[in-house]
């Protein structure tokens, strides 16, 4: 008489390399497929990046995503800039100024932080303006274009005669 080995005891089984080979191939894909994930839930953080940026823009045509418009605040530059006492409104000061999106791309139109200054280059009176502040009203259009120049016009309150400079940074 033959002993049978219980039912809950089954032979081994004998993992084929096709076996493993596809096991491995369906870790790949979803370590894959995780990294996808990871770089789509930060790719606005990842848009900032030079590096990232032109790898993004290729992945989002394929995977259909949207990215926030590109945004290099130092590639913005005052070609022109005066400040001198408000000509109608007493204790006030008109400040114009001109700058130029340098970089190669459409930029969203940036924040213009204007500090008045002190001989020690210190701060006396400091403040961030949207473009519908600094422009007088919404832009025509969202983006500042390669090479596009814009006027601004501000009026602001004059810190008193210890203010001897300003200065003008995009953000």
């Amino acid at each position: 008489m033959k002993k049978q080995s219980p039912s809950f005891i089954e032979e081994p089984v004998v993992v084929t390399r096709s076996r493993r080979w596809r096991w491995a191939a369906l870790a790949v894909v979803l370590a894959l497929a995780l990294l996808l994930q990871i770089i789509i839930a930060d790719r606005k953080r990842l848009a900032t990046d030079p590096v990232w940026r032109p790898r993004l823009e290729m992945l989002c045509g394929i995977v259909q995503c949207s990215l926030p418009p590109w945004q290099e605040p130092k590639a913005f530059h005052v070609t022109s800039r005066d400040i001198r006492p408000h000509p109608s409104v007493p204790n006030a000061l008109l400040l114009t100024a001109s700058f130029r999106n340098d970089a190669a791309f459409a930029q969203a139109w940036p924040q213009l932080e204007v500090a008045l200054t002190d001989l020690e280059d210190q701060p006396l009176g400091l403040r961030r303006f949207e473009a519908r502040e600094y422009l007088g009203n919404e832009p025509a259009t969202p983006m500042i274009m390669p090479g596009q120049s814009a006027s601004l016009t501000l009026e602001i309150m004059d810190p008193g005669k210890h203010a001897v400079a300003f200065r003008l940074e995009f953000h």
